[in-house]
């Protein structure tokens, strides 16, 4: 099991974004903030950084990459509370260069992260921690905003000062944890270590289903974006209603986070993966045609439920089967597909709703996703066939993988 303070660690870095989220939405309602675009300025960098953030997760200590993270972020809530209290009229571009900057730190945070998780658990554990590690995530993102919402009455320096002080808690946090050393990469040049971790990730049917089975059924399944249209022109309900269609699929997740960490998934995780991709589309097809809120609210609940088993399948798989000395790059790579999913998946579900309206949107999209699993269980039958996690590569094993890929990767690297 996780330890406390990992968990905290984990629970207390994902609380602090509510406020800070909170607070910077609300202050950029009348300009900049309220266009879809304003989410540019942080997905750019991170897009562009991400590879570069997960070969540095491989080749410098995880464990200073994560605080150093997370002190940039506690900087940047700590620079928005000083703009808040200074009444300057600059705050839209403050609110967007910090929306800039914590997209460059995110490029590096994931990777450190998921890389730095199975360096603190032994192999047959992991996923049981991955498990508590969604559960506190998800607990966040519920009791994050609305604890942002409660301090913006305070005004947004308060969301911002309580940002600050949750991320160097979570600094002092981290700073207890103490971890083996992680293993060395046999290749110190950036671009070779990039390249490797591109090879391995295409090379292993089961890391590259995995990851491409989430980008395509998010891309086509996701619906979040259309949530406040539904609530108002579908559902007509108001405010409060749309905070509860809101918090449905993090509730649903986190509720099965609590079941899956108490009871772990130990056979046909595969099947378990592509089971959850199907139900999710098809909660999806019932969240389109619902006009009743609480049938809509369980269609919700139910697709966070079951989005949760394929986020913990697919990160338990990626996990085991990759070595050590590659996690980072590897993790960089899922997290670039993930961040890519839900900001095309937004814009996608947008536009597709303006051609054909929202609720045939939302239908097709989950009856997309329910086919495109169907196919990926035939183009990845590895991924299919996937029993136990114990079955994946061994630490043994993982020298070997790596020393193939350098082999495979140093022509190219040397030709150029």
């Amino acid at each position: 099991m996780l330890p406390s303070r990992r968990r905290l660690g984990r629970a207390d870095r994902n609380v602090n974004t509510g406020p800070r989220r909170i607070a910077s939405a609300r202050q950029g309602r009348h300009g900049l903030a309220a266009c879809p675009h304003f989410a540019f300025p942080r997905f750019l960098p991170l897009l562009v950084l991400s590879l570069v953030g997960g070969q540095a997760a491989d080749r410098y200590n995880r464990k200073y990459i994560l605080i150093a993270c997370v002190a940039g972020k506690a900087l940047i809530a700590a620079a928005l509370a000083a703009a808040s209290l200074s009444h300057t009229s600059l705050i839209i571009p403050t609110v967007l260069t910090a929306a800039a900057l914590s997209g460059a730190i995110n490029a590096f945070l994931p990777p450190a992260a998921s890389a730095f998780l199975p360096m603190l658990l032994p192999r047959e554990e992991l996923p049981q921690g991955i498990a508590w590690n969604s559960l506190a995530f998800q607990s966040g993102t519920i009791v994050g905003p609305a604890i942002g919402g409660l301090l913006y009455a305070f005004g947004p320096a308060a969301a911002y000062g309580a940002t600050f002080a949750l991320l160097a808690a979570c600094v002092v946090l981290m700073l207890r944890i103490r971890a083996p050393a992680q293993a060395p990469v046999a290749d110190a040049r950036t671009i070779g270590l990039i390249i490797e971790g591109l090879k391995y990730v295409w090379s292993n049917k089961i890391v590259l289903g995995a990851i491409s089975l989430d980008l395509i059924v998010v891309l086509l399944g996701g619906a979040v974006a259309l949530l406040p249209v539904f609530a108002r022109d579908i559902l007509q309900v108001g405010p409060g209603e749309l905070g509860v269609l809101r918090a449905a699929m993090g509730v649903g997740a986190a509720v099965v986070a609590l079941w899956i960490a108490a009871a772990p998934l130990r056979r046909n995780v595969g099947r378990w993966m592509f089971g959850s991709t199907i139900v999710f589309g098809l909660a999806t097809i019932v969240f389109g045609i619902s006009t009743n809120l609480w049938i809509t609210v369980i269609a919700l609940a139910v697709a966070g439920g079951v989005d949760m088993i394929s986020v913990y399948v697919r990160q338990s798989l990626i996990q085991l089967a990759t070595p050590d000395a590659m996690r980072g790059r590897v993790s960089a790579v899922s997290f670039v597909f993930i961040s890519a999913s839900n900001e095309l998946g937004d814009f996608e579900s947008g536009v597709v709703a303006r051609v054909i309206g929202p609720v045939s949107a939302v239908i097709v999209g989950g009856a997309l996703a329910v086919g495109a699993s169907t196919l990926w269980m035939r183009f990845f039958p590895q991924l299919r066939r996937a029993d136990g996690f114990e079955a994946l590569p061994s630490p043994a094993q993982e020298a070997k993988i790596i020393e193939r890929a350098v082999v495979e990767t140093r022509p190219a690297i040397d030709a150029k």
